[in-house]
């Protein structure tokens, strides 16, 4: 097994990537080690992080707008808020817009790519992404890099939707996976309701269910990984 990390792991892949790329955001962001596994919850800095797309394929789809809010030793950080739209060239299809309430002026006045991603890379330097759902994260944020600087970085994610089936199947819990979208899951928290689709707002709930989650605070980073 550690022979496996050394290889593999978040660091080695950290480093090894570092060591490739030019000086810059990524280069900053690949600069700064991950946090150790070890690292207990209530010490732990963490970003929580919601994309809103045009669709759920990112090899085809565009990232449409990024919001994010720090944690930083289990209190949210509202002073850290950062939301905003991203200008994308095609046009916006009319359910995008029913969906996001983004509309095309909004968007042409947004800022690029570029500029966005490097903002959410100097944020998560040395930190923890918190999402819910990470394949729409993962994926998309490792597209953009791929379109930005030709590399696929890693990134340390926490999933607030992971973390809660692992615990129902641990319990041996039969679920309907309807019940782990993020409003279902903070309806079981008695957490209050949301205007969804907004990517600071998600980022925001997302943050207020992971707190909700935690039973104790002995828990690691490991714990949840």
């Amino acid at each position: 097994m550690l022979f496996f990390k050394s290889l593999f792991g978040y660091e080695a892949r950290r480093k090894r990537l570092l060591n490739k790329v030019p000086e810059g955001a990524l280069f900053d962001f690949l600069s700064v080690p991950f946090p150790n596994e070890g690292t207990a919850l209530s010490e732990l800095s963490i970003v929580s992080v919601d994309f809103e797309t045009t669709g759920l394929n990112a090899a085809t789809d565009k990232l449409l707008s990024v919001g994010f809010v720090s944690i930083d030793k289990l209190q949210i950080k509202l002073g850290s808020c950062y939301h905003q739209i991203i200008n994308i060239a095609p046009q916006l299809e009319q359910h995008n817009v029913m969906i996001h309430q983004i509309t095309d002026l909004q968007k042409s006045q947004g800022k690029s790519l570029r500029v966005v991603v490097e903002t959410l890379l100097r944020a998560l330097a040395g930190k923890v992404m918190l999402v819910h759902y990470a394949q729409i994260e993962k994926h998309f944020l490792r597209q953009a890099c791929i379109e930005l600087y030709g590399v696929s970085p890693p990134f340390m994610i926490l999933d607030t939707l992971a973390i809660e089936k692992r615990r129902l199947e641990q319990r041996n819990v039969d679920y309907d996976p309807q019940n782990l979208r993020l409003s279902a899951l903070r309806h079981t928290y008695a957490l209050p309701n949301y205007f969804a689709h907004n990517a600071l707002n998600d980022a925001i709930a997302t943050a207020e269910l992971f707190l909700a989650q935690q039973k104790t605070n002995t828990i690691t980073l490991k714990d949840l990984l």
